[in-house]
């Protein structure tokens, strides 16, 4: 929640954190359940309780949610990696990439969260994943420790990578689904 409300001061705590693949344990794999769970309980309040079909429909769309946030979280994470070895000429360090990709999709998180209850939500849902802007902002500078002159790049191309890498491995694993059904 201090990751939502105060990014910069979260960020602090987060960069004093000795064990850096804690953020798996503790927040990302939580939140991945979480995001499934409550699509799969959305799906069936919307669609109704009409027999197994339903059930298969609830399952499909959970799985899509858990494999788009799970492949995306750790895509997103190599990249950054990569972005941070070649565009800011740093050390490779995938643990620091994966925690900051981690906990920088919390607004991707909680997003999936709160449109897998109340899917009729979704256009606010997108426009409120802009929010990751801000968040990963502040930790490119605290926890990454980017330059100020390649701080807004970084960002940005940051920020891209964690709201479209999620969405593109849904809307592919959907329509494979679909076409493999």
């Amino acid at each position: 929640m201090l990751l939502i409300s105060s990014p910069a001061k979260a960020w602090e705590e987060i960069r004093l954190e000795e064990d850096r693949r804690k953020v798996f344990v503790t927040f990302v794999y939580p939140m991945i359940g979480l995001g499934g769970l409550s699509v799969f309980i959305g799906s069936l309040l919307t669609y109704g309780w009409g027999g197994p079909q339903s059930f298969q429909i609830a399952m499909t769309m959970c799985c899509a949610v858990a494999v788009a946030l799970f492949g995306g979280y750790f895509l997103a994470a190599y990249a950054i990696n990569e972005m941070r070895v070649k565009m800011l000429g740093m050390q490779s360090d995938i643990p620091l990439a994966q925690q900051f990709a981690g906990y920088a999709m919390v607004v991707v998180f909680v997003l999936q969260i709160i449109i897998g209850l109340l899917p009729d939500f979704r256009i606010i849902g997108w426009l409120l994943q802009f929010y990751t802007v801000y968040v990963v902002w502040e930790g490119a500078d605290t926890l990454m420790q980017v330059d100020e002159n390649k701080r807004l790049r970084f960002t940005m191309l940051t920020s891209i990578l964690l709201i479209v890498c999620p969405a593109v491995i849904q809307f592919v694993f959907g329509k494979l689904t679909t076409i493999l059904n």
